[in-house]
């Protein structure tokens, strides 16, 4: 299989023959795109056209974490930032820890893997609790615990 032109470094940065892909719109139109095939490998679909590319870790990555509530609801929610600049709920059930410690969860309604940057997971840490036998983490939410797994 040849090379891919467009890489995805872990911190999700995009480049082009080596070259750091910095203009939005053209990466708006590329995440809009984007799809996974059959065998786990990253691409664009742009009509007929489709191009591969080669992504260190994951297409998307967590750049904030916000938690949003106020004293008056009764339910709270974590938003997550994600480097395509879209803002969505996080889906706590699907926190994981991977090699190295890495923190991943599914975003863009479970279709995608998204890497937690350090930034975003030490803001996410403000809100993770361990459990009394000190093996399992979990995040407390509206009266629910969420464990956090490993693979």
């Amino acid at each position: 299989m040849e090379e891919s032109e467009i890489k995805i470094d872990k911190e999700g940065t995009w480049y082009y023959r080596g070259a750091h892909m910095f203009r939005k719109e053209i990466l708006c139109v590329f995440f809009e795109h984007l799809k996974v095939d059959e065998c786990g490998k990253y691409l664009i679909e742009l009509g007929e056209e489709h191009c591969y590319l080669d992504v260190e870790d994951t297409a998307f990555v967590v750049s904030a974490v916000y938690k949003t509530g106020f004293p008056t609801d009764d339910h709270d929610n974590i938003y997550i930032l994600l480097t395509d600049d879209s803002l969505e709920i996080l889906d706590l059930s699907t926190l994981q820890i991977g090699k190295d410690n890495v923190l991943y969860c599914q975003v863009k309604e479970g279709k995608f893997a998204a890497r937690f940057s350090r930034k975003s997971y030490y803001q996410l840490a403000e809100f993770i609790e361990q459990s009394e036998n000190e093996e399992m983490f979990f995040i407390r939410l509206n009266g629910q615990k969420y464990y956090i797994n490993r693979y």
